[in-house]
């Protein structure tokens, strides 16, 4: 593996998020000093948090899964996820509601999942189910340390044993029809395949190999912390100020200063002048480039991921037949891809995600009080609607939403609205996120693995890139991993660092000491 040559001793940490976090956490394990920038007063980046008229408000993910990987962070330092963060293990993880009516309890519990489908599907189904599940597994297992938890110096590493592995699982195939393979009825296939929307990819073009964030969501559990998703990068910034980190909010990168091919100094907005022996940048991949004053060569310009749409709704009342996560199908499935990645329209017949974080914790409204999250996806501003189309569109679309879902069963949503907000690919725009969207490169096969963008930029000698631009992706899990990674590359240690055990980073249960099991 590659790493940073000469003296690490002084670390800057360009970003507050889960990457920066994470990274820093991982390099303090490692006896690395550390500074940390972070431009808002507080820490989370993209799973930030903001105040609406008394409304506690996630502004990012609101899906947690793989907690061992956020443990393995707090580990580095001597400390606990445990310890930090209450998690809350979700059952139903998911509840799917279908354009005909039926709805699914989506469970991570194989026996409670497999009588729910055979309620739904009948024996057939049922039994495919174990399979699919017992497929997911080993694909887990093939791919996490050897293919996601990796720096890659070369496509060359691909050439493995587990390559082969992978191959046996049909892994290279096409996921829509790979999950066909256990699967007939066409709403349970939805079920195991829309996550290829996190990666930027249909289902029907995207590699089955993506079906491990299946394995997260179906397999693995979902969790929520109480407090909402932001207390993850809470918690994470007070164990790494405990363990020594320096960190300073409200400020802003303004540029680098170098020697040679060395970074020596990063220089903030307020004129002041940091000495440095490496630095982590964590930025959407333009604002680190800009701040490099270069860019790798590519010889076709990065994909992007579709956008999204979120309307934050305060409101008066909520709805029984909504869980924690309830994902809302519309009829429409192949050409509500197709609209988001290929024609750049919103959708026609909306699937829609809406979360409900006050099922689990009041606190985080008004006493009497409910907050829904409902996220609709878009296209990216590259091939959808521009920065002033959405000026334009955003009242409408919002108005839209409301009515659907009203049709869809939440009587009385516009109504019941107290507060609200919405965001659009003009304010991701507005907040640095390339082609308006906060999910960055797509996960097509050309920017994936050892072609995502690299986490080293040749030329550079001490930089070090982390984030879901980079290596490995997209979704809470990978960008931590991503942190983890490039911490690796400062410090030359490809494994755990210190005060890390294979036991506490995933027990038998895959489960930590942190979760607690509840039902919504």
């Amino acid at each position: 593996m590659k790493s940073v040559p000469g003296p690490t001793d002084h670390v800057v940490v360009v970003g507050a998020g889960l990457a920066g976090l994470s990274a820093t956490l991982h390099l303090l394990g490692a006896q690395r000093r550390v500074t940390v920038i972070e431009r808002e007063a507080s820490p989370g980046g993209r799973a930030g948090r903001f105040d609406m008229g008394g409304f506690r408000v996630d502004s990012g993910p609101t899906v947690m899964t793989m907690p061992e990987i956020a443990d393995e962070a707090f580990a580095a330092v001597g400390d606990r996820l445990a310890d930090r963060v209450e998690l809350l293990e979700l059952h139903p993880a998911y509840r799917a509601q279908f354009a005909d009516g039926a709805q699914l309890d989506v469970h991570t519990s194989a026996d409670a999942m497999e009588d729910e489908i055979r309620r739904f599907a009948g024996d057939r189904e049922a039994a495919g189910y174990r399979r699919l599940r017992a497929w997911l597994t080993d694909l887990y297992a093939a791919q996490m340390r050897r293919f996601i938890d990796t720096n890659f110096d070369s496509p060359l590493q691909l050439v493995h044993p587990d390559l082969a592995r992978l191959a046996r699982l049909r892994a290279f195939g096409r996921l829509d029809p790979q999950i066909g393979r256990f699967l007939s009825d066409e709403r349970l296939r939805r079920v195991f395949s829309f996550q290829a929307l996190y990666a930027g990819v249909a289902p029907e073009r995207a590699l089955a190999a993506y079906a491990v964030i299946a394995y997260m969501d179906t397999v693995a559990g979902v969790y929520f912390p109480r407090g909402g998703m932001h207390a993850l990068p809470r918690g994470m910034a007070e164990s790494a100020a405990r363990a020594g980190a320096d960190f300073r909010w409200s400020t802003e990168v303004e540029r680098l200063e170098y020697s040679g091919s060395r970074i020596t100094a990063v220089v903030t907005a307020q004129g002041e002048r940091i000495p440095c022996d490496a630095v982590v940048l964590t930025p959407d991949l333009p604002v680190v480039y800009r701040l490099l004053e270069r860019a790798p060569r590519r010889a076709v310009k990065l994909q992007h991921s579709p956008s999204a749409v979120i309307l934050h709704a305060g409101t008066d009342r909520t709805w029984p037949q909504l869980a924690h996560h309830t994902i809302s199908f519309g009829a429409a499935w192949r050409t509500t891809f197709r609209e988001l990645t290929v024609d750049g329209r919103v959708m026609s017949d909306p699937s829609l995600l809406i979360t409900r974080p006050t099922t689990h914790d009041s606190s985080l409204a008004p006493e009497g009080k409910h907050l829904h999250y409902i996220l609709a996806p878009c296209p990216n501003t590259d091939i959808g609607p521009g920065l002033r189309e959405w000026q334009d569109l955003s009242p409408r679309y919002r108005d839209s939403l409301v009515t659907e879902l009203e049709r869809r069963g939440l009587d009385g949503l516009g109504a019941s609205i107290e507060e609200e907000c919405l965001v659009t690919p003009a304010d991701w725009t507005a907040q640095g996120h390339a082609a308006g969207t906060p999910f960055s490169a797509a996960h097509t096969f050309a920017q994936t693995g050892p072609f995502r963008p690299r986490n080293l930029l040749r030329g550079i000698d001490n930089a070090v890139i982390a984030g879901c631009g980079t290596t490995p992706g997209v979704g809470v899990p990978t960008v931590l991993i991503s942190g983890k990674l490039a911490a690796s590359r400062v410090t030359g240690r490809a494994g755990a660092p210190r005060g890390t055990s294979a036991a506490r980073r995933s027990g038998p249960s895959g489960r930590t000491a942190s979760t607690k099991a509840v039902n919504s």
